[in-house]
């Protein structure tokens, strides 16, 4: 039985990638975790490659890949200045990472992603919004860009609604959702808020 993967909002990535995407290439940047989610690509034929900052988080997937018989190409990295030719991938995606930093460092994170990406490629980015119940504490370092608290010190950048369209206005926009989630966590009802993007290149 294949595994669910926590990560929902990739499973409509892959699908448009599967519809409308001949390439069948991807890069995940900030692909480090217990349960990588380039492995559901790798379940549909794709060639694999992630790029994480953290050791600790390469180990755990590299762990989690062996455990499926997979080899997802994860190597260490940074993705403000990815370490490959421009357009290498025909697919390219960030879940729950990108946000982890300053906006300065967001901006030259999307332009990498886009410069890596082929012609007519597809990409996935999402972005906390300052719908989330986080968004204003801590320490502040900026525009809605704090530094919390989850482990360790961690930063955390809020988007308001359209903010980061900016970004895009040299792609197609396929699809984009702004979600504002609640659930209970640690006996709390929370509010979490998230923008997610699908673009064509």
């Amino acid at each position: 039985m294949k595994n669910i993967f926590k990560q929902i909002p990739l499973y409509r990535f892959l699908k448009v990638c599967n519809e409308e995407c001949e390439e069948k290439s991807v890069l995940d940047c900030g692909a480090g975790g217990e349960c990588p989610p380039l492995s559901l690509f790798a379940e549909y034929g794709y060639k694999t490659t992630g790029i994480e900052l953290n050791e600790k988080q390469i180990a755990l997937a590299q762990e989690y890949s062996k455990s499926q018989n997979q080899s997802l190409g994860i190597q260490f990295g940074d993705m403000r200045l990815l370490p490959f030719q421009d357009e290498s991938f025909g697919n390219v995606y960030s879940y729950n990472s990108i946000f982890h930093m300053r906006k300065v460092d967001i901006k030259k994170c999307i332009m990498e992603m886009k410069r890596v990406l082929k012609p007519n490629g597809l990409m996935f980015v999402n972005f906390l919004s300052i719908d989330d119940f986080r968004c204003g504490q801590g320490p502040c370092l900026g525009d809605n860009e704090y530094e919390q608290m989850d482990d360790e010190p961690v930063i955390h950048s809020y988007f308001r609604h359209t903010e980061a369209d900016k970004y895009f206005e040299d792609m197609n926009l396929l699809y984009k959702e702004v979600r504002v989630l609640e659930r209970i966590y640690e006996g709390k009802l929370i509010k979490q808020g998230f923008i997610d993007y699908i673009l064509r290149k």
